[in-house]
């Protein structure tokens, strides 16, 4: 069972599917949650003009092992596992060899994608999904699986640039743009390294939360010009999470000499930089596409070790077309997480 939108409409309703029978590498799933990414929502609304409907969205899955093909090695039944954004890649490219299958160019997504024999790939808004085990990531025992959930996507989107640019420096000082799902697992992994961290926003509003309930040791008003030009240099690294147009050249006049800025919201319009404002300060800008399986299970362990989780709202599949507006809105803290052990009844109506 799962849920799906059957055109552009959007409305996820009741849909039944059949998964692949499992080959001797394949890892039977059963699902039992799922995060809602704002990539779902644009899928569901063939946004990007490139959904194939019917269309099952989801690609933070948590679960656990069901079934196992002969030769899967790396699990056992029962074991907490997750799969996110990628199910297949080509395995031959420089970056698949890099362990970076996210760039690789036949990357198959988690849904909304083919697999080389054909088959369109349905996501996580279902109760079972059949994956390759090399695509599938191990959870830590002490990880809640409604929490870790969103680390597949809005984790690792941040994760993988903060340590690949060298952003993970204790003592350093980090700014973090935009307090949404990536915006504060960004908040979490900087504390974690152990830097100073800094939240830029255009909402005034949410520096009580950002401060209360995420621990940030400052807080800027991205439109406060007084408060962006008293902070002027004083800040080593920024990830930017915003995925709408806006100014980037005030918040790279906060990048120290050397600073360095990486882009990880998709913005659907051109960047407008003038270049001497990355001549003055010696300042990189660069963009980064989540992270490989090496990185997200790597990132996953971390989180283990350190307790880092998301911030969710956990709900059914009897409130996800609800759940929907609500993130059109931005209203939710920090990542809905669809229940769906608790679903499957709804599902089936």
């Amino acid at each position: 069972m799962a849920m799906a939108a059957r055109d552009a409409a959007g409305v996820l309703a009741p849909f039944k599917l059949t998964r692949r029978n499992p080959s001797a590498t394949d890892v039977v799933i059963k699902i039992l949650y799922c995060g809602i990414c704002h990539s779902d929502l644009h899928q569901i609304k063939n946004g990007w003009g490139i959904t194939i409907f019917p269309v099952v969205p989801g690609h933070e899955i948590t679960g656990v092992v069901e079934q196992l093909g002969s030769s899967v090695s790396r699990f056992t039944l029962g074991d907490h596992v997750a799969v996110g954004c990628l199910v297949s890649s080509c395995h031959d490219c420089h970056s698949c060899n890099e362990g970076l299958e996210n760039y690789c160019p036949k990357l198959v997504w988690t849904y909304n994608s083919h697999l080389p024999g054909g088959s369109h790939t349905m996501g996580g808004f279902s109760t079972a999904i059949v994956v390759d085990e090399s695509f599938v990531i191990n959870v830590p025992a002490k990880l809640p699986l409604d929490t870790a959930a969103p680390l597949l996507c809005a984790g690792i989107t941040v994760y993988s640039p903060m340590k690949h640019f060298g952003m993970a420096e204790a003592g350093r000082s980090f700014g973090v743009v935009g307090l949404g799902g990536l915006g504060h697992m960004a908040v979490k992994f900087g504390k974690a390294f152990g830097m100073k961290v800094t939240v830029i926003s255009t909402s005034p509003k949410k520096e009580k939360e950002a401060r209360e309930l995420l621990g940030v040791d400052d807080f800027l008003v991205s439109t406060d010009k007084e408060q962006m030009a008293a902070a002027a240099m004083s800040i080593d690294y920024i990830i930017d999470t915003v995925s709408a147009k806006h100014a980037l050249e005030p918040l790279l006049a906060l990048l120290k000499v050397n600073g360095k800025m990486v882009l990880v919201g998709a913005a659907d319009a051109p960047l407008q930089i003038a270049p001497i404002t990355l001549l003055a300060g010696r300042r990189m800008i660069a963009g980064s596409l989540i992270g490989g399986i090496k990185e997200t299970q790597e990132m996953m362990d971390f989180c283990g070790e350190h307790n880092v989780t998301a911030i969710v709202e956990q709900i059914t599949m009897g409130s996800v077309n609800e759940a929907m507006e609500r993130l059109a809105k931005s209203d939710v803290k920090y990542r809905f997480v669809i229940d769906m052990s608790k679903s499957e009844s709804e599902m089936q109506r």
